[in-house]
Order: structure tokens, then sequence, then C-alpha cells
């Protein structure tokens, strides 16, 4: 489980994400990166950087709905010490996801943040 925290809630930050970020299509997820979060209306900024799912109908059924939210949301624990304090992350599940193990979805994530964060030659 990600910590309260490290995690994006509400519709605006993930619009904000989207809309402004950087964007890296893999085969099973397409990930939105933005470096800089905008600045906070509700008092001060979070610390540390966050992250948030979208994982659709298209991807399966409620349970694999929420399977592949599980998957994502473990590799990207493993993965999030890579992004800066400031930064937030959207994954968005493609329906590949659904049938996918969970080595492939951690690769991709890898590949997915490796090309985002400029460290293509980092993974072999």
């Amino acid at each position: 489980m990600l910590p309260a925290q490290a995690r994006l809630r509400r519709r605006p930050e993930f619009t904000a994400v989207v809309r402004s970020g950087r964007r890296a299509g893999r085969p099973t997820m397409v990930l939105h990166y933005l470096s800089e979060r905008p600045e906070h209306r509700d008092g001060p900024a979070p610390s540390g950087a966050r992250a948030g799912f979208v994982v659709g109908k298209a991807v399966g059924n409620s349970v694999v709905r929420h399977r592949v939210t599980r998957r994502l949301r473990a590799a990207v624990r493993e993965e999030l010490h890579r992004l800066p304090p400031t930064a937030d992350l959207v994954v968005r599940a493609r329906p590949e996801a659904g049938s996918a193990a969970s080595a492939l979805l951690r690769r991709d994530l890898a590949s997915g943040l490796d090309r985002l964060l400029g460290e293509r030659g980092a993974r072999s």
C-alpha cells in the first residue's frame, strides 16, 4: 500500500498531471509525469512524490481492475524513490494490463520511467 501522502486523490490533481505533464506509452500502460506540481491553495504543498492510478472498465470487470490496481500500486511503490520530491505520476492501465503478469507490469513501468526521467541506458 502507498502511504496516504504519496497518493493523488482529487480529480484536479489527476487532470493537471495528464494535461500538463509528459507522457510515455508502454504496451500495458501510459505514464503521465509532472515534475513540478502546481501551487497548493489548501495550505502547504505535500512533500514527496505522489502517484495515482486510472484503471477503466476496458481493462476488465471489477475483480480484474482491482487486481491490476494492486499490482500497479506495488510496482510504483518500488520505483517511487526514483522520482523527485515534487513529482506527480499518473499510471493509466491499458486493456492489455488485465491479462499481463506482474513482471511485465513492473518492466513496462520501469522502462516508461526510464524514458520520462531521461535514464534510457540505466537499465538493461
